[in-house]
C-alpha cells in the first residue's frame, strides 16, 4: 500500500480557469496538516460540535458524510457541486430527462454530440457518437458514468471507475491492502461488476489521509503514470508521495482523474501514456510506437485515437503552471464561508466564481483590476480558441469526407495510408483540446498550437489524396491492425 510522507520537489504546478467544473479535489481542507484543519474547524460555533458526539475517521472510511461530522463546512460546499451552472462555453444546463428502468434520472445535462454534427462525424463507429454531454459537478461523476448510453453501445471495463467513483476503498480490499493489486483486478472486471464495488462519488478519503489531513496521490494509475514521466527526466522510481511536495499535491490529486489514458491489453490496465512526456507529440509518439488505436473509424478506416480529459497535460504547459499556481487555487480558493476561512470544496469553473478564485490574486499585481475585466480577458481567450476550433473541425470534417468518398470508389488501403494516418493525427490533436474543457483557457498558446496543427495536418491529407507524390511534414506510421476482438470493444 502507498505510504504518504511530505517531500520536495518541483514538477509541474497546476491551475489555469477550466470552462467546467474540473479538478478532483473534493472534500476536505487542503490544509498542509491537521492541526491548521482543526484550526479551520473551531473557529466556527458550526463546528463546535461535542467532542464525545463526533465520528472517528480511519483509513477505512469511505462515506463523505462521515468525514462530513468532524468537518461540516467542507462537506456543505461538497455538496453544492450538485448546483447545475452555465459558463459561456462550459458548464452544465438542468436538462429533462424521462427515466427509465435502464436509467432512472430525471434531470441529465445538455447532449454535446446530438448538438454537434463533427463531433458525431469525428466520432463515427465509437461509442462517443451515441452519447457525450457536457459534465456535471463532481456530485454526479458516478451517477453520469453508471448511466450513459456509452455503456450500452458497449462494454465497458472496470478501469472506467478510476476517474468517476471513490475507488482508493475498492482498491484496497480487492488488494488485501495493497491498491496497486486491487486496482489490477478491478481493472479487468466488466464495468458492471466493479461499479458494485463502490459507493461514492470522489470522496475526501481519495486525496486526504485520515489521520493526519494531509493531501495524498491515491490512484495507482497517477502514481505509476508520474513516475514514467520522471524517468523520463532522468528521475529514477519516483515516488509521489514522498517526493512531491505539498503544493505539487494540489495539482497531483486533480490529476489523478483530469489526464489523457489508455487500456492496456487485455487485462485493460488503466495506463496515462508519458513516458515521453506530457506535450501532445509526445503522447502521439507513444501510442505511434505501440501501435494503439481506441477504434477504426467507421466511415475512412482511419485508425483513431480518442483523447479523454488532459487538463493536467495541457495546464502544465500554460503560464498559470508557470507561475507556480495549482488547480486549487483557481478551482478551490479560500473562501469565508460561515464565518470560517476555509477552502473551496464546491469545486466549479473560476468564472463562477471570480472574486475568490481570480480577482484576489491578480489584485496583488494590478489594484484596479476588476471582476468583468478578468471575466472579458478570460472570454476573448476562449471566443478566439472558439474560433480556431470551429475551424479545424471543418478541416477535418472536409479530410473524413473525402476519404470516405476515396474509400467508396474503390481506392487500395496502400492509396488511403497517408491521408488516414493525417486523419488520426488532425482529429487526435483536435480532440485533445476539445476534451481538455476549457475551451483553451489552460494554456491559450500551446492550444492555438495544437488546433493550427490539426487543420494543417487535415489539408495536408486532402492534398495527398490528391497528389500520390506529395510528402507530408510528418513521416507517416504504419499502424496494425488490431486482433479480431472475442466482444465488443471497450471504450475510454
Amino acid at each position: 500500500m502507498t505510504t504518504i510522507s511530505k517531500s520536495t520537489k518541483t514538477v509541474v504546478a497546476f491551475a489555469g480557469v477550466s470552462a467546467i467544473l474540473g479538478a478532483l479535489l473534493l472534500t476536505l481542507p487542503m490544509a498542509p496538516s491537521a492541526s491548521d484543519a482543526l484550526a479551520q474547524s473551531k473557529s466556527s460555533k458550526a463546528q463546535k460540535a461535542k467532542p464525545a458526539a463526533l465520528p472517528q475517521i480511519s483509513d477505512d472510511v469511505d462515506d463523505p458524510a462521515v468525514w462530513g461530522k468532524l468537518y461540516p463546512l467542507q462537506y456543505e460546499l461538497y455538496l453544492k457541486t450538485k448546483e447545475m451552472q452555465p459558463t459561456k462555453y462550459g458548464g452544465s444546463i438542468p436538462t429533462p430527462h424521462t427515466p427509465t428502468a435502464a436509467d432512472p434520472r430525471t434531470i441529465t445535462s445538455q447532449s454535446k454530440s446530438d448538438a454537434d454534427a463533427g463531433l458525431r462525424t469525428m466520432w463515427a463507429g465509437y461509442a462517443f457518437a451515441a452519447d457525450f454531454r457536457e459534465e456535471r459537478g463532481h456530485a454526479y461523476m458516478l451517477e453520469d458514468q453508471k448511466y450513459t448510453k456509452r455503456q450500452v453501445v458497449v462494454q465497458q471495463p472496470g478501469a472506467c471507475m478510476n476517474c468517476h467513483a471513490s475507488t482508493y476503498l475498492a482498491n484496497k480490499k480487492m488488494g488485501d491492502g495493497d491498491i496497486i493489486k486491487g486496482f489490477e483486478k478491478i481493472n479487468a472486471m466488466p464495468y458492471s461488476e466493479a461499479v458494485k464495488l463502490v459507493n461514492h462519488p470522489v470522496a475526501c478519503i481519495d486525496c486526504h489521509d485520515a489521520k493526519t489531513m494531509a493531501l495524498r496521490v491515491t490512484r495507482p494509475a497517477f502514481i505509476e503514470g508520474i513516475r514514467a514521466y520522471k524517468a523520463s527526466q532522468g528521475i529514477k522510481d519516483y515516488d509521489v508521495n514522498k517526493q512531491a511536495t505539498y503544493e505539487e499535491k494540489r495539482a497531483y490529486v486533480c490529476g489523478q482523474c483530469h489526464v489523457e489514458y489508455y487500456f492496456k491489453g487485455a487485462e485493460k490496465r488503466l495506463v496515462f501514456p508519458w513516458s515521453k512526456g506530457l506535450k501532445i507529440e509526445q503522447i502521439t509518439a507513444y501510442y505511434d510506437e505501440i501501435g494503439f488505436r481506441d477504434w477504426t473509424h467507421k466511415d475512412t478506416g482511419a485508425p483513431a485515437l480518442k483523447a479523454q480529459h488532459p487538463e493536467f497535460e495541457m495546464w502544465s504547459q500554460g503560464l498559470h503552471a508557470r507561475a507556480g499556481v495549482t488547480c486549487a487555487d483557481c478551482h478551490m480558493p479560500k473562501v469565508q464561508y460561515k464565518g470560517a476561512n476555509v477552502s473551496d470544496h464546491w469545486v466549479r469553473s473560476p468564472l463562477l466564481n471570480l472574486k475568490n478564485a481570480c480577482l484576489d490574486c491578480h489584485k496583488k499585481h494590478d489594484a484596479k483590476i476588476t471582476e468583468k475585466e478578468l471575466k472579458d480577458r478570460v472570454e476573448q481567450i476562449q471566443d478566439r480558441h472558439w474560433k480556431l476550433r470551429e475551424d479545424a473541425m471543418s478541416a477535418l470534417v472536409g479530410l473524413i469526407g473525402d476519404l470516405k468518398s476515396a474509400k467508396d470508389a474503390g481506392k487500395s488501403d496502400a492509396d488511403l495510408k497517408t491521408a488516414r494516418y493525417l486523419q488520426r493525427r488532425a482529429q487526435f490533436y483536435l480532440d485533445f483540446v476539445e476534451a481538455e474543457n476549457s475551451t483553451g483557457f489552460h494554456a491559450p498558446q500551446e492550444a492555438a498550437r495544437i488546433l493550427g496543427e490539426s487543420l494543417n495536418y487535415a489539408r495536408q491529407g486532402q492534398i495527398a489524396l490528391r497528389d500520390a507524390s506529395f510528402k507530408p511534414s510528418v513521416a507517416i506510421v504504419d499502424i496494425p491492425p488490431p486482433p479480431a476482438p472475442a466482444a465488443a470493444p471497450a471504450t475510454r
